[in-house]
């Protein structure tokens, strides 16, 4: 039998899988492409998913959870991994992976005005602070500089619109399923319904070329990896392990998310970008403190 202390480990394993997913899905990108790209990450993760989780038993589920835990799951996805490839730069890729993790805060605050989630006045600050610091990684060399900043998304307006659009359907998703999943974990079919839909934009609306050697192939295997087994590892984690750790360390993804983007795109980012990126943390944190229960 597992015990705690190893599934808040296999938990803690899931927090660096996800931290790893926007340099990875940006690798795969570049090779394959955004939407190609894409479309073979989530074919191999619903592997991935089948082999750890296994396909769930649909009857089962409540037929409001399928229709819009589908709808949003696969909504987002496709918003998080289409804004990554269609990034123009790999350090503009980063600064869009940035922006997708504004949802900790929204889920907060959806949580508050449609699930009746009790607060207190910390989750003011601790929103207004993520906003700031998304405005202060957007804003380059110079933090906050609203010209910057509207220069900045000017260039890529896609990506970013795709990103922030994620973050709030993001939100949705998790105050949406918290009411009507009854406890169920449809994450498999999710990734299924996932990969499907972006074949069919791959087929039907055109997409670039996909051109695999050794290197996309040992990108694509990864990024797979770090999001089915990274939905998997959570899984163990939340149901066997210290919640409140897993939580915790959940809201500093986005730091641990840069850094390892970092490496893998071998980009170097400003001190202005890592100070957003810490505000961005520290009012997710914050967001989190103040709906807790006593």
């Amino acid at each position: 039998m597992i015990t705690k202390r190893n599934a808040t480990l296999v938990g803690l394993i899931a927090v660096l899988l996800w931290s790893s997913i926007v340099g990875l899905i940006r690798s795969v990108s570049e090779n394959l492409g955004a939407t190609g790209g894409a479309a073979m990450i989530y074919s191999v993760a619903s592997l991935f998913l089948l082999m750890s989780i296994g396909f769930p038993k649909l009857r089962e589920f409540p037929r409001q959870y399928l229709i819009w835990g589908s709808l949003l799951f696969v909504s987002y996805e496709l918003c998080l991994a289409l804004s990554i490839g269609y990034a123009n730069t790999s350090q503009q890729a980063i600064e869009v992976g940035m922006v997708n993790y504004l949802w900790p805060a929204l889920t907060m605050v959806c949580a508050i005005l449609f699930n009746h989630q009790k607060t207190s006045w910390l989750v003011i600050p601790g929103f207004i602070i993520s906003i700031l610091g998304i405005c202060w990684v957007l804003g380059g060399d110079q933090g906050l500089d609203l010209a910057s900043m509207w220069a900045n998304i000017q260039n890529n307006p896609l990506s970013y619109g795709l990103a922030f659009i994620g973050a709030l359907i993001w939100a949705a998703y998790c105050t949406v399923t918290a009411r009507i999943a009854n406890g169920k974990n449809g994450v498999t079919l999710f990734f299924i319904l996932t990969a499907v839909a972006l074949w069919l934009k791959y087929l039907f609306m055109g997409a670039e070329p996909m051109h695999f050697d050794l290197h996309a192939l040992v990108y694509l295997t990864l990024a797979a990896a770090a999001m089915g087994f990274g939905y998997a590892a959570w899984n163990v984690g939340i149901l066997h392990g210290n919640v409140t750790l897993l939580a915790g360390a959940s809201y500093f993804i986005p730091v641990f998310s840069a850094a390892l983007a970092a490496i893998v795109l071998q980009t170097s980012l400003s001190i202005a970008f890592w100070q957003g990126a810490a505000m961005v943390c520290i009012g997710s944190v914050l967001c989190w403190v103040a709906t807790r229960q006593k």
